[in-house]
């Protein structure tokens, strides 16, 4: 599938580093197969001495020479990037962009391209435990298709949804998730310290608590809910706990905070930039 192909990186971040450590971890591709763009030199070159792949400051060029080309730089440059890489793409060439909040159609407008995947990343892509949404133009071919599986494998797990609105969800649930696990870790490990473990001992308790949770739940065939009933004693502490957590409204602050964040998203991919009053 990437015999004589090339993948071309225009931006170079965290995100991008992960992608190009996945694929060469996986051996989806060899390191002269990759090509990473950036305007910072010293990335470049760290770039290049880790990982050996070619380096380059010429978006242009990076797109030309590639027949996989990955947008992976802030939507902020978005404007600025897009004319350098315009005109260098073929028609059988596959653009993959996971710039956040960007619609598809003003990713394919922006290059005058069609062959467009755009997908959403969440953190965790960082370690190669990630989970990726993506969906594409009705011009990708099966071929560009199993491309971008291949390529948005590299950061962890991927799902392909046929529609582009699935994304503004994505971006809710999955995309902004590793936010809503990190606070409600920082509230236990707090909790931990006010009842008087260390916060390096209660930071471990949690942290492997949730590991071993979401390992448990992952190979169990049972429901969420009946795996929480299965700790849950009548009398007990969990249920005491939960009682709480239920009276508090946490079940229902965090269903609203995921729509909150959902609404966010169809906002921003319309250019709305004004937050509303809460």
């Amino acid at each position: 599938m990437f015999k004589d192909k090339k993948i071309s990186f225009i931006g170079s971040g965290a995100m991008a580093e992960a992608m190009i450590r996945g694929l060469l971890d996986q051996k989806v591709v060899e390191a002269k197969q990759i090509i990473a763009a950036d305007p910072w030199q010293a990335r470049l070159k760290y770039l290049n001495e880790r990982y050996g792949v070619a380096i380059t400051v010429d978006n242009g060029k990076a797109a030309e020479d590639g027949q996989i080309v990955v947008f992976s730089f802030k939507p902020q440059n978005l404007e600025r990037v897009t004319p350098s890489v315009r005109g260098h793409l073929r028609r059988q060439d596959l653009l993959i962009s996971i710039v956040a909040g960007v619609p598809i159609e003003k990713l394919a407008n922006s290059v005058a391209h069609a062959s467009v995947v755009r997908a959403m990343p969440n953190t965790p892509a960082q370690i190669g435990q990630g989970i990726t949404v993506w969906t594409g133009t009705l011009d990708i071919s099966e071929l560009h298709k199993g491309q971008a599986q291949a390529v948005l494998g590299s950061l962890g797990e991927e799902i392909f949804m046929n529609e582009e609105r699935y994304l503004d969800m994505a971006t809710a649930l999955s995309g902004s998730g590793p936010g809503y696990v990190f606070m409600l870790m920082e509230a236990m490990i707090d909790a931990g310290v006010h009842m008087g473990f260390s916060r390096h001992v209660s930071q471990k308790l949690v942290e492997q608590t949730m590991l071993g949770s979401v390992e448990y739940a992952k190979r169990s065939n049972k429901h969420v809910a009946e795996l929480r009933n299965q700790v849950t004693s009548p009398g007990g502490t969990t249920a005491e706990a939960l009682y709480h957590m239920e009276k508090g409204g946490l079940r229902t602050v965090i269903s609203r905070g995921i729509w909150a964040a959902y609404q966010r998203s169809i906002a921003l991919g319309r250019g709305d930039q004004h937050k509303p009053d809460l």
